[in-house]
């Protein structure tokens, strides 16, 4: 499961449709592109292990630049467009990165980072000057670097107050850059994503969630369109348009549709829709009846966080009978525990503690990681839930 397999199977597939522009990033060239992305890395002095920070709006270079990530055994952060220069510049230093990626849209920040932070290489696309990315691509091969090896990535979580903070999950041992992805195949298993999938993207590529589900997307073969900018209308243009039959939301997507007038709404064909995925924020009922009454039980909605610690899923049915839940664990235990941090009984209000296998720490914050976690190991988003009598969190 990788991209550059389905290259090598079937190159002129799109991997990539960028909604606003039209523009087409087929298997073949996410597989050249990304190779040399990888080549530019190795010619920049970065090595496995080492951490690039790119902070891009949603551009048709977003995933040749994490997929030459993923295949250069680099550790990535992908930092919102949105903050501030002293915010990106905190990022920067306190993940060690060595080189920033950005784009011409983003040179008011860029050339303040530059000042910030003069030990960080950049690289611009679009830029008028020697940081120009397409110009250093230009000469760099095609073919894949001597010693691919898959990288991950380190996304920050805010939280509520604080700097935020690193998830640093561990680089795959396993050299094999297509080896099975844990989070290809929960996509396969729990949304219907698959090799012909079509995927409607309308968030920030920045955030965890359509980063890594594009990603995933690409991984088992779909394809990804990418919305620059969403609007409610046009979400459901493209539905139509691309027959999208998968897609990944957050509560206020549904609200914003929900408020188009209701001539609009039936104006477009959305029965191509088989799994819309949700989570990010608790949907309020009415919204989520509203939804399903439209588009039918297809709405698949998930808790989890970026640190992938545990794993709660609810389809359409199971919601209808238990309203305003948002699933039973599918890869972890659910603990509800009060202040002194004992399990309290079926029914009452705690913080959500989860149970699994899965390990990540909190970079460069000891402290942070320690607070997270249980005395028996589980570990928490510090968010308050409870759980009923049928396991419904």
């Amino acid at each position: 499961m990788h991209p550059s397999v389905h290259a090598q199977e079937n190159p002129d597939k799109p991997a990539v449709i960028m909604a606003g522009s039209g523009e087409v990033i087929t298997y073949g060239e996410l597989d050249q592109r990304s190779n040399q992305v990888a080549q530019l890395y190795r010619s920049q002095g970065l090595q496995i292990g080492d951490t690039v920070a790119i902070c891009l709006e949603n551009h048709p270079h977003f995933f040749p630049i994490t997929w030459g990530s993923q295949r250069s055994g680099l550790i990535q952060v992908a930092i919102s467009s949105r903050l501030t220069a002293d915010e990106v510049s905190y990022i920067l230093k306190d993940s060690g990165a060595k080189l920033l990626i950005g784009s011409k849209q983003m040179l008011p920040i860029i050339d303040q980072l530059r000042l910030l932070n003069p030990d960080v290489a950049q690289l611009v696309l679009g830029a008028d000057d020697e940081r120009n990315m397409e110009a250093a691509l230009e000469p760099m091969p095609t073919t894949p670097i001597a010693d691919e090896r898959a990288g991950v990535d380190m996304l920050y979580s805010s939280g509520t107050t604080g700097r935020p903070k690193g998830i640093r999950i561990p680089v795959p041992e396993d050299e094999n850059i297509a080896a099975p992805n844990g989070l290809a195949v929960l996509a396969q298993m729990v949304f219907n994503f698959h090799k012909d999938c079509v995927y409607l993207s309308p968030a920030p590529l920045y955030h965890a969630a359509p980063l890594r589900w594009n990603m995933s997307v690409q991984a088992l073969g779909g394809t990804s369109v990418v919305m620059e900018k969403f609007d409610p209308e046009r979400a459901l243009q493209l539905i139509e348009q691309y027959k999208c039959d998968v897609g990944q939301w957050v509560p206020t997507h549904f609200v914003r549709m929900l408020k188009l007038p209701e001539d609009v709404r039936a104006k477009y064909d959305v029965s191509s829709i088989k799994s819309a995925v949700h989570a990010a924020a608790p949907v309020p009922v009415p919204i989520k009846e509203a939804m399903i009454k439209w588009w039918g039980p297809v709405l698949n909605e998930y808790y989890a966080g970026t640190e992938g610690n545990g794993f709660v899923f609810c389809n359409s049915e199971n919601w209808l009978t238990h309203k305003g839940t948002v699933g039973q664990p599918i890869n972890c235990q659910v603990h509800i525990c009060d202040e002194e941090g004992e399990e309290v009984a079926i029914g009452e209000e705690g913080q959500i503690y989860f149970e699994s296998g899965s390990k990540f720490e909190y970079h460069n914050d000891p402290e942070k990681t320690k607070a997270a976690t249980h005395a028996k190991g589980w570990t928490s988003l510090g968010d308050v839930g409870k759980v009923d009598e049928d396991g419904f969190l």
